[in-house]
Order: C-alpha cells, then sequence, then structure tokens
C-alpha cells in the first residue's frame, strides 16, 4: 500500500521558490531545503527530483505567477498606452521597494547567476522573456491601431527595448541605494513612447 505524503507538495515548492528567490541557487543547499521546507531529504527527492530540478519547478511556479498578472494589466479594453506606462512604473517601484532591492526578480537573478552555464534555466529565462516581450508587444500595437502611438514607431523594438529597461530596472533597483537612478531611467524610457 502507498504511503500517503504527509505535507502539501504545492506548498513546500512555493516555499522552495521563496527560499531560491532570497538567498540564489548555488547560495541554498539541500540541508537549507530540508530546514526551510520542514520535509525530509528523501520526501524531497521523491516528491521534487534533485535540488535542481526542485530549482526549475520553482522557476516554472514563478512564471506561473507573474506572467497572468502581466497579462491581466496590459489586455485590459481601452487605451492601452496607459497600461504599459503602468507596468513599467510598477516595476521601477516594485525594484527599488524594500522586499524588491533584497530579492530582485527571479528571472532574472536565475538569468545572472545560472544563465551562462545552465541550459534548462536559461530556456526558462528566455520563455519568461519573449512571453513579457509579447504581452508588451501586444499592448503597443492596439496602442497604435488605436491612434495612441505614432505609426512611425516600431512596436517590436520598443517592447524589446521596455524588457530591457525593466530587466534592468530589477538589477540596479537590488543592488543601488538610489531609487531616483531607476525612477529616472523609467521615466525617460517612457518619453520614447510619446
Amino acid at each position: 500500500m502507498a504511503r500517503t505524503k504527509e505535507f502539501d507538495p504545492d506548498a513546500a515548492l512555493q516555499a522552495a521558490l521563496e527560499l531560491f528567490w532570497r538567498r540564489g541557487y548555488e547560495a541554498t543547499s539541500m540541508a537549507d531545503l530540508v530546514e526551510h521546507l520542514g520535509i525530509g531529504r528523501a520526501s524531497i527527492y521523491a516528491t521534487f527530483g534533485n535540488k535542481h530540478a526542485l530549482y526549475l519547478k520553482a522557476m516554472d511556479r514563478y512564471a506561473e505567477t507573474c506572467h497572468p498578472q502581466l497579462f491581466d494589466e496590459l489586455s485590459q479594453p481601452g487605451p492601452a498606452l496607459p497600461a504599459v506606462r503602468a507596468v513599467v512604473r510598477r516595476f521601477a517601484t516594485e525594484s527599488t521597494a524594500d522586499e524588491g532591492r533584497r530579492n530582485g526578480c527571479f528571472v532574472t537573478n536565475t538569468a545572472a547567476e545560472l544563465g551562462p552555464h545552465d541550459a534548462d534555466a536559461a530556456r526558462r529565462v528566455e520563455i519568461s522573456w519573449e512571453n513579457i516581450e509579447t504581452l508588451i508587444h501586444s499592448a503597443l500595437v492596439r496602442a497604435q491601431a488605436q491612434g495612441e502611438l505614432d505609426k512611425d514607431r516600431e512596436p517590436r523594438a520598443l517592447a524589446r527595448m521596455l524588457l530591457v529597461l525593466m530587466q534592468g530596472m530589477r538589477v540596479v533597483g537590488k543592488t543601488s541605494g538610489d531609487p531616483g537612478r531607476v525612477g529616472d531611467a523609467a521615466e525617460q524610457a517612457l518619453t520614447l513612447l510619446d
């Protein structure tokens, strides 16, 4: 007879995500995971696989939670350009808030830590960035069709610029003590949408 799990795998995955997000992949040991999740090493391996597999599952969970929020923000009916501006400003604000500074962005952190040498992590980073770029691009295409964005602007190039800006804001916000640096950059970039 199979034993039933004595823990909630969903809650354990969320706890692992939070620990990896706060500490990074390399700085998080299996002993740290056992302590933080409150479950045995064998249960972690049986449910999630090794530390790397658990990390990738945590990345997938992170994408499941952040992309729907962006979709909701950028696909509302009505004017699209104010929504794009609001998203960029939200990223700037979150990047300089205490929790944002402490943790940064899980995807951006992964890109910097694992992207250069971990193909599975790099693929997830790229998928995340492609999704964000597509959402912004779609909103800018709508803005252009609705007459909010000049016809001579290139929505794809603008979406890519905003993606890079938003990811850069996460890095600078995490390391800089000057929130004005991130805020000024966001506002300057948004002038390109005028």
